[in-house]
């Protein structure tokens, strides 16, 4: 299943910056790992904001819940998740 995903983040004011490099750090390894499976397919930044669009293509609902929560941002973030359907007039057909 497809899903389009925003992310937007929210760092408290009062995180330390050792505690904002190490976070930072560990959110990379984890986004890079799932980009490398292909379990996170596509991400882009949103210009001027500290948000991103993602598209994860995950088995189930229960997947992408897991995933997304494992973050290490999670608990600073608001996230939005839409379910993605191929559209009956789109061209490409090696993008499922």
């Amino acid at each position: 299943m497809l899903f389009h995903v925003r992310m937007d983040v929210r760092l408290p004011r009062d995180l330390s910056a050792e505690e904002t490099t190490r976070i930072l750090a560990e959110e990379k390894a984890y986004s890079q790992d799932l980009q490398s499976s292909g379990k996170w397919r596509h991400i882009w930044r949103i210009a001027g904001q500290y948000a991103n669009i993602s598209i994860f293509d995950v088995a189930d609902n229960d997947e992408l819940h897991k995933l997304l929560s494992g973050l290490p941002l999670f608990k600073f973030m608001d996230i939005e998740v839409m379910p993605l359907l191929r559209h009956p007039s789109a061209i490409r057909d090696n993008d499922i």
